[in-house]
C-alpha cells in the first residue's frame, strides 16, 4: 500500500476501531509517567505531555503545545500486551478415576495499539521471530499477535536516552504497521499524516472518509522525522557488534560494570525483545488442584541459571556479560539479528544508570587499546 492520507485530529480513527471490536491500547499520563493502558477514550492519549530523559532518571514536563505522542519510550513497551507476563498453561484437579488435566487455551483478543514507536515495532517484529519463527510457536503469543492492529507513530522527537537510528531502527517505522502516524502542530492544531500499510488499514480509514494528504504537509513530515535521527540523544553504531562481543569476553570493563551492576533485572523487565520465561507449577492446601504457569523471568535472577550443584552465572559480572553479549552478539546467531533496537529504556531505568551505550565504547576502546598493543 503506498497511499499517504490526512486526518485532523483521532477521534473519528479511535470510534472506527472501537467499532470494529478492537480493545485500543495507548499512551496515557498515570503515576507521574506516560504508560500504557486501555483507552476508554481519545482524550486520555497524554495531549501536551513530554518527557526528560537521563541514566536512572524519567519526569514528565509539560509542552507548549498540545502534541499527544510528542515524549519518548515510556516504562513499557507493548510486550506486555503480546507476551504476557503471566499464563496459564493448564491445571488439573484430582477425580475418582485420577487427575482430570484441562488445557488453557489462549483467548482470541483484537487489539488495535496506537501509538508504536519505530523501535518498539522493531521490536515486535524480533519477538515474532523468537517466539512463532520457529519450529516451537508460543500459543499465546500467536493468539493475541495475530489479532493486532498496529498504529505506528513516527519519532520527531527523540528522547536523550535514545540511539535507534544508529541500530537502523528508526525513528522513520519500517515495516510492519497498518497505520503510520507523524503528528504535525501548528497554529492549525494537530494534524496527521497517515501512511497505509495493509489492505487492513486502508478499510480502517475508508471507513472514516480520510482525505488525501497535502503535499506540503507530506514534505513536512518527511522533514521532520530525516531531522530527529540528527537529534538522538545517544550513538551506538551498530556495524560489529556481534565481533566486539565475541572477542570481549575477558575485558576488563566487565569487572568495572559489576561494581555498578545491583542484579535487579529491570533492564530485562522494560527491554522491549527480552522473552526468557519460566515455568511453574502451584497447587491448593489439599492437593486436590493443581496449575501450571508460564511466568516472565531474567537472566539476572542467579537461580535462572541454576543447575545441580550450583548456579552457573553466580557473579554480577557473569550476569551482566551474558546479557549484553546475547543481546548485542549471539542473538545474531540465534535469531539473525541484533536483540537491541535502540529504545534506551535500560538505561533510563537502571537504579544506578548503567549506559550500554557508555559499555560499548569502552569495550570498544579496550580492544582497539589490545589490539594496538599486539602490533606494536
Amino acid at each position: 500500500m503506498n497511499a499517504t492520507l490526512e486526518l485532523t485530529g483521532l477521534g473519528p480513527l479511535y470510534d472506527a476501531l472501537r467499532r470494529a471490536g478492537y480493545t485500543v491500547i495507548g499512551p496515557t499520563v498515570r503515576d507521574e509517567a506516560i504508560v500504557l493502558a486501555e483507552l476508554d477514550s481519545i482524550d486520555r492519549l497524554p495531549y501536551g505531555w513530554g518527557v526528560r530523559l537521563s541514566p536512572g532518571g524519567y519526569r514528565l514536563r509539560r509542552r507548549d503545545d498540545g502534541a499527544a505522542f510528542a515524549h519518548a519510550a515510556g516504562p513499557q513497551s507493548w510486550k506486555p500486551f503480546l507476551h504476557r507476563s503471566r499464563v496459564k498453561l493448564w491445571e488439573a484437579t484430582r477425580t475418582e478415576d485420577g487427575f482430570e488435566v484441562k488445557d488453557q487455551p489462549p483467548a482470541p483478543e483484537q487489539l488495535a495499539l496506537l501509538g508504536v514507536r519505530p523501535c518498539d515495532l522493531r521490536a515486535i517484529a524480533i519477538q515474532d521471530r523468537v517466539l512463532t519463527g520457529g519450529r516451537h510457536t508460543d500459543p499465546s503469543y500467536a493468539a493475541r499477535r495475530g489479532g493486532a492492529f498496529i498504529i505506528a507513530v513516527n519519532c520527531t522527537e527523540p528522547g536523550e536516552t535514545c540511539f535507534c537510528a544508529s541500530m537502523g531502527t528508526g525513528p522513520q517505522a519500517g515495516p510492519g504497521y497498518d497505520l503510520a502516524l507523524t503528528e504535525l502542530t501548528g497554529d492549525n492544531g494537530l494534524r496527521y499524516v497517515v501512511d497505509v500499510g495493509t489492505d487492513a488499514g486502508a478499510l480502517v480509514l475508508d471507513g472514516i472518509g480520510a482525505a488525501p494528504a497535502e503535499p506540503g504537509d507530506v514534505d513536512r513530515a518527511r522533514a521532520e522525522v530525516t531531522a530527529a535521527a540528527g537529534r538522538m540523544g545517544r550513538e551506538m553504531p551498530a556495524l560489529g557488534l556481534r565481533d566486539l562481543m565475541a572477542g570481549s569476553l575477558d575485558a576488563a570493563r566487565w569487572d568495572d560494570v559489576a561494581e555498578r551492576c545491583l542484579s535487579c533485572g529491570n533492564c530485562t523487565m522494560v527491554c522491549p525483545t527480552c522473552f526468557c520465561t519460566r515455568v511453574t507449577d502451584t497447587t491448593d492446601l489439599t492437593g486436590d488442584h493443581a496449575e501450571r504457569w508460564q511466568l516472565w523471568d531474567s537472566c539476572f535472577d542467579p537461580d535462572f541459571s541454576h543447575l545441580h550443584g550450583g548456579d552457573v552465572r553466580a557473579s554480577a559480572k557473569s550476569r551482566y556479560r551474558q546479557w549484553l553479549t546475547h543481546k548485542l552478539g549471539t542473538w545474531h546467531d540465534q535469531f539473525g539479528s541484533s536483540g537491541c533496537v535502540g529504545c534506551g529504556r535500560c538505561i533510563v531505568w537502571c537504579p544506578v544508570g548503567i549506559d550500554l551505550t557508555v559499555e560499548v565504547a569502552a569495550l570498544r576502546a579496550e580492544a582497539a587499546e589490545a589490539a594496538d598493543q599486539s602490533t606494536g
